[in-house]
Order: C-alpha cells, then sequence, then structure tokens
C-alpha cells in the first residue's frame, strides 16, 4: 500500500460498467473513452510496460472525461 504501483484502468472501467447498470449510458461511454484515449496515448502503468504511477495514470484518464 502506498507505494503508487496499482494500475488504475480496471477501478475506472468497473465504474464504467456500474454507470451503465444504473442506467447512465453516456457516462459509461465517457468513461471508457477516456481510458481508451489515456492508453492510445501512450499513458502506462509499469505493469503495461510504461512508466507511469497510479496517481499520474488517473490523472491521465480523468483528462480525458468530460467537464
Amino acid at each position: 500500500a502506498g507505494q503508487d504501483l496499482a494500475n488504475p484502468v480496471g477501478m475506472f472501467l468497473s465504474t464504467a460498467l456500474l454507470c451503465r447498470h444504473l442506467g447512465w449510458e453516456p457516462e459509461a461511454e465517457a468513461m471508457e473513452a477516456a481510458v481508451t484515449t489515456a492508453l492510445d496515448g501512450g499513458a502506462k502503468t509499469r505493469d503495461l510496460v510504461g512508466t507511469l504511477g497510479t496517481a499520474a495514470m488517473g490523472k491521465a484518464i480523468r483528462a480525458h472525461l468530460p467537464r
């Protein structure tokens, strides 16, 4: 814990599934698109042969969410 090593992608995608379950389709699609865009842009944590920690990866994904 506290090592900035966890990959937050699963948390974002799980949240998208929750949004979809609640009937919030636009929010689910936005969350999935943000993850895809961040990954396609090169944002990757160490387990995906990248250099980002948990916080930086979360920030990279959040940067692609609509305000």
